[in-house]
């Protein structure tokens, strides 16, 4: 077992609206190891991204706990998180989105460093600008361009160059990959994974893609309605998924083999309101194993022999 780079305990995010509270991130126990690529799946509004926006404190927490590097930032102030943010990167999911129209690239990725103090003459700035391009596959001369003038994959490459620009121990990737044809997910994919290597990086990625987790994680945490359902490592997950939700998520994923079969797709019914979980087991009224105690006791979130940690009755 490595060192622990970011844990949270029992975090939670609600929301308040007209309908009630939103309870977004529900109660959420995770432990990232230095180093090591982490991967979270779920489907669409189960609140991933919302879980990485409080681990980074963009939005406050309404309970729980975060630490980072063996210290707690639940109750950092502004300041002191400015000071933080060098130790933790962002890459957004759209790229298009992600960078100012107004500035050059040049000014998008120095600007990190010139907020953290790293390059403080332009000389400076100018070299490490251009060793951050290089490093992503790209050319000096972009430095003089404008996000408009760049494809969607070459945007999300000055993206990650921006993310390592202030050398982090952590970057966040929030669907990283889903805004662009999958020829260039397949770069930006090799270029994550050269960068983490040289850099001693430790990854969180979140994804609706199974498959993208599959070939960049090292663990693999199913999230549902709030809530991690099952963590552990990839393949233990991927081989033999235990949780319910697991089992039929992973079903609904194509084989790229003309030869398999098929199977069943076991999801059923729709994702309840986050407004109004169900009580006992959020999974109980689309689950084929539910039973009276699971629509009353939550499960317990408890490791099993294998190390893999599974919230579910049935184990």
């Amino acid at each position: 077992m490595g060192s622990t780079l970011l844990e949270v305990r029992n975090l939670k995010k609600h929301f308040p609206s007209t309908a009630g509270w939103v309870k977004a991130v529900d109660g959420i126990d995770l432990k990232i190891e230095k180093g090591k690529s982490f991967g979270l799946v779920g489907e669409s509004g189960c609140g991933k991204s919302t879980l990485i926006r409080v681990m980074l404190k963009l939005l406050e927490p309404t309970a729980g706990q975060i630490f980072f590097d063996g210290q707690e930032i639940t109750g950092y102030s502004f300041k002191e998180m400015r000071a933080l943010r060098k130790e933790m990167g962002m890459v957004f999911e759209d790229p298009h989105l992600a960078l100012n129209p107004r500035m050059t690239v040049f000014d998008i990725i120095s600007r990190p460093l010139k907020i953290h103090g790293l390059a403080r003459k332009k000389g400076d700035l100018t070299v490490q600008v251009v060793e951050l391009l290089q490093s992503m596959g790209l050319q000096t001369e972009h430095m003089i361009r404008f996000p408009h003038e760049l494809s969607g994959g070459q945007k999300q490459r000055i993206g990650v160059a921006r993310a390592l620009a202030v050398e982090p121990q952590l970057i966040f990737l929030d669907e990283p990959t889903s805004a662009l044809d999958v020829s260039v997910q397949t770069k930006i994919l090799k270029l994550l994974e050269k960068a983490r290597q040289e850099r001693d990086l430790t990854f969180f990625f979140i994804s609706h893609d199974i498959n993208l987790i599959r070939v960049v994680a090292d663990i693999m945490g199913v999230m549902y309605l709030g809530k991690i359902v099952e963590i552990g490592p990839k393949e233990l997950l991927l081989d033999d998924p235990h949780h319910p939700y697991t089992r039929g998520l992973f079903s609904a994923v194509p084989e790229p083999d003309p030869d398999h079969s098929i199977t069943e797709i076991q999801l059923t019914g729709e994702v309840p309101s986050p407004v109004n979980p169900p009580p006992g087991c959020n999974f109980n009224p689309r689950c084929p194993h539910a039973d009276d105690r699971c629509r009353v006791e939550e499960p317990e979130f408890r490791e099993l022999a294998d190390g893999r940690r599974v919230a579910c009755h049935l184990y």
